[in-house]
């Protein structure tokens, strides 16, 4: 048989590998109904609990009823509508750059970017820990493809020595299964040494990072000319879903003109746009969301620490907590679920071998209280995970 599928199934189940996707049945938030059951979640991408808010639907709801629920065509026949502008100019305000422009998800932003940009003769160099869709992109170019070591300037200094043609270092903003974040500064000095130009996929970083929620970017003071290419999602902090490039006047022309992810498909409803509008809205008038966010996070890697949980070096939402073996992250996982808590368990392929890790993730819409009811269900279970107990 050409396709024994039920063998590749069968396993990965038993390399306690096997994915299912859980049921959703309420609204996002720190409370939900998952499978019939009313859990705590600890593991959306929801950082400043702007998904459910009442002043985004009400925006999305006017958005529809004053342009429909669908955008009817590409950008580029007839679907480019007035909110999507507006968005666009909002964005480019928001990074300080002359333009942005939307494109449907993060993983089509990233592609179109990459595969616009760069193609055969020339060079993509890419963080090791990137996120798939930024590898993807890589691998579809056609251009000569390597990868650096994760967060290391040197190593991306040695591999830029071989690089041929147009040169593109790419990276994550905030490593989304590590929750570290690049070191742009150094990044941006070894590729403008070399002519190479840096994209950073800013997904995780917009919203939580930055005097003004910019991102990654704002966080250390940089420029265009440092990050010539900035992407950012807005399914994640901004609550809604779409992604955008902002960069110069002529990248953004170049994208409308070559990105294919942007060309041919069709545009994301007005009316989401709307509330997206709202939500930058929101990020600028209620700072207390990113105050309120970075105490629970404080207070997380404090009781985290006092239980002896092996952490990662992170001050971001995302605060994994590292078991190694894959059934012992499931298991873990499991435990809490039965304590009323969905945290996920973050196995291989999504991360290296042996680095099989609970995926904590925190949002403004978390209370103090909610944080502490974690840190106590993690204080009876992590106990039970010993060798002993396994």
């Amino acid at each position: 048989m050409a396709f024994d599928l039920s063998t590749r199934l069968a396993e990965r189940r038993a390399a306690d590998l096997y994915r299912q996707r859980p049921l959703l049945q309420s609204p996002q938030g720190p409370q939900v109904v998952v499978d019939g059951q009313p859990l705590l979640a600890f593991c959306n991408n929801d950082y400043l609990g702007l998904a459910n808010h009442p002043d985004v639907i009400a925006a999305w709801r006017a958005g529809a009823e004053r342009w429909g629920v669908g955008g009817g065509a590409s950008h580029l026949v007839i679907g480019h509508s007035g909110p999507h502008h507006d968005l666009e100019l909002a964005l480019a305000e928001l990074t300080g750059r002359p333009r942005a422009l939307l494109f449907s998800t993060g993983y089509m932003a990233n592609i179109g970017a990459v595969t616009a940009l760069v193609g055969q003769g020339d060079t993509v160099l890419q963080d090791r820990l990137n996120h798939a869709s930024l590898l993807d992109a890589g691998l579809l170019s056609g251009a000569r493809f390597n990868r650096y070591l994760h967060n290391d300037a040197a190593s991306l200094a040695n591999r830029l020595e071989k690089a041929t043609g147009n040169t593109l270092v790419v990276t994550d903003g905030v490593f989304s299964m590590d929750g570290d974040i690049a070191d742009l500064p150094a990044l941006a000095r070894v590729a403008r040494a070399k002519g190479a130009w840096l994209m950073v996929d800013d997904a995780h970083g917009f919203g939580p990072l930055g005097a003004n929620g910019a991102g990654i970017v704002e966080h250390y003071g940089l420029g265009i000319d440092d990050v010539p290419v900035l992407v950012g999602t807005l399914g994640k902090a901004f609550g809604t879903a779409g992604a955008f490039v902002a960069g110069s006047e002529d990248l953004i022309e170049a994208l409308v003109q070559f990105a294919r992810p942007y060309i041919y498909t069709t545009s994301q409803p007005p009316a989401l746009a709307c509330a997206t509008l709202k939500s930058l809205e929101l990020l600028r008038r209620e700072q207390w969301r990113r105050e309120h966010l970075a105490s629970l996070i404080r207070q997380f890697r404090h009781g985290a620490e006092q239980i002896g949980l092996r952490l990662v070096d992170s001050f971001t939402p995302i605060q994994p907590i590292l078991i190694g073996d894959a059934g012992r992250a499931v298991r873990l996982s499991q435990m809490l679920r039965e304590r009323g808590l969905m945290v996920t368990a973050i196995r291989p392929p999504t991360v290296p071998a042996g680095s099989a890790r609970l995926r904590v993730t925190l949002s403004a819409a978390h209370s103090e209280a909610q944080v502490q009811l974690l840190l106590n269900a993690l204080a009876d279970c992590y106990p039970l995970l010993e060798p002993n107990n396994a």
